[in-house]
């Protein structure tokens, strides 16, 4: 195994916690490394908990963090971006950043974007004229996001992940350090509209800087090199490019991208059986009572170690190779 992807999706990732801490303690003690960890959004908030020393003692702070985290009746986008600053300085802890940085086996990458042009603006009217711009040109081509949108990999400086010489899109490449890895982090959960953008980090142009997932949603990248395998735990059974790629059923990954990735995720049946029959989803605080939502959302983690457990009996019973099944 030498890289292991997460995606963007927000609370989706809830129906992952689970099997995250069964890769954590079945899989990662036997690796050799490095292994690379490539995130954006929320697939880079988990990895900060991969890379800590005592990952599953970071997981569950940031499940708890995230379960609970509760706004106003009506929040403006400070507020929504305050209070994701206050769940990543949780999950991070007093020295989460050090350990990030220094892991023995883990190298972790995040990808962010830079914003260019109007999309940088932090005005309501103008960001959304950029937005739509950006979508309505990428029904004709994914590489006009680059018009809008630059590539920012923000990566170990240790050891180059596979996908560092990446191409189809402007990008600029910054060591990730402890002066900018919060910030970083932040930045490529920053929903344009919904959260603010993160200005000027610090070893990167100036600029304003946003969710990753606008460009790499699920990571149409070079995963891994050739003798070596991608773990990818995912909320979809399939990979969507880019945040603007969701309704377009056509646009798939690169073949090459993911020939070597082995990618887990939760079966129709077994969604069918959480709470409301669904993946909690960011639309959840608009329809649900934050008390409905708290619940919802502890009922689909607990719900989930049933997801954990056939995992486990899975590698224990040396059944992946059987299960699999070409993307």
């Amino acid at each position: 195994m030498g890289t292991i992807a997460g995606a963007s999706g927000g609370a989706r990732w809830l129906v992952l916690s689970q099997l995250d801490k069964a890769i954590l303690r079945n899989i990662v003690p036997g690796l050799q490394g490095p292994v690379h960890l490539i995130g954006t959004s929320i697939g880079a908030w988990r990895f900060a908990c991969y890379a800590q020393n005592d990952p599953i003692s970071a997981i569950e702070r940031f499940e708890a963090a995230y379960i609970e985290q509760t706004y106003s009746d009506n929040p403006d986008i400070h507020e929504i971006t305050a209070k994701s600053r206050d769940v990543i300085k949780r999950v991070l802890g007093e020295n989460g950043a050090n350990e990030i940085l220094k892991h023995s086996l883990f190298r972790t990458h995040i990808m962010a974007v830079r914003s260019r042009h109007i999309t940088a603006s932090e005005n309501r009217w103008l960001l959304s004229l950029g937005l739509m711009s950006a979508a309505t040109l990428n029904l004709i081509s994914r590489k006009t996001l680059g018009l809008f949108f630059e590539r920012a990999l923000f990566f170990d400086e240790r050891e180059l992940p596979p996908f560092f010489g990446a191409t189809g899109f402007p990008m600029q490449r910054v060591p990730l350090t402890s002066r900018n890895l919060e910030d970083v982090i932040v930045a490529t959960g920053a929903i344009p509209l919904v959260l603010s953008g993160v200005e000027n980090i610090h070893g990167a142009k100036p600029g304003m800087y946003r969710d990753g997932g606008i460009i790499d949603y699920h990571h149409d990248l070079a995963h891994s090199v050739a003798e070596r395998l991608t773990l990818y735990p995912h909320f979809h059974d399939r990979i969507i490019p880019g945040w603007f790629d969701k309704r377009l059923g056509w646009r798939r990954p690169h073949p090459e991208h993911v020939e070597r990735t082995i990618l887990i995720s939760p079966s129709a049946e077994f969604v069918a059986r959480l709470p409301n029959a669904k993946i909690p989803d960011r639309s959840d605080f608009l329809n649900y009572t934050p008390a409905e939502r708290v619940k919802a959302w502890r009922g689909c983690v607990a719900a989930c170690a049933e997801l954990a457990d056939e995992f486990t009996q899975v590698l224990e019973k040396d059944q992946l190779a059987a299960r699999l099944q070409p993307m």
